[in-house]
């Protein structure tokens, strides 16, 4: 039983990191296919007053508490047999959520101003999340 804890601990890490790391490498080549600069970190930073760095801590932070989400919470109870289409469902699922809690914040805190259309900021930004989904599903297995 331990074995398996220490198991599901480890893929959980390591698959908020690698999720993270392949959403962050998307939204840094996003602007080459059109769509707006997105730099969750960047964004992050601005809203808490912050450097940029701590913003990317808090953003791989934030890609690790998801995995362990979905590795606890999400996988045992949807009943998809294909990752990649659980990992699908499940980025979408942390994209509303990030909208929502994007949303608390921005009445709590300033928000930094956005640039480019909102309609394909929505869309890269589902898409990251969505990528983040498939690459946590892969990585944690369960």
């Amino acid at each position: 039983m331990k074995q398996i804890m220490n198991t599901k601990i480890s893929k959980s890490i390591l698959g908020g990191i690698i999720g993270t790391a392949i959403m962050s490498l998307v939204m840094f080549i996003a602007p080459m296919m059109g769509m707006p600069k997105m730099s969750p970190a960047d964004m992050l930073a601005g809203m808490m007053g912050m450097p940029v760095m701590a913003g990317w801590i808090m953003h791989f932070m934030i890609g690790i508490i998801f995995a362990f989400a979905y590795t606890y919470f999400f996988a045992p109870k949807v009943r998809i047999s294909n990752l990649f289409l659980k990992g699908v469902v499940f980025g979408f699922v942390v994209f509303i959520f990030a909208q929502i809690m994007m949303t608390i914040m921005g009445a709590m805190l300033p928000m930094p101003k956005m640039e480019g259309s909102m309609m394909q900021m929505m869309i890269g930004s589902i898409m990251g999340h969505i990528i983040y989904g498939m690459a946590v599903s892969k990585t944690v297995k369960f």
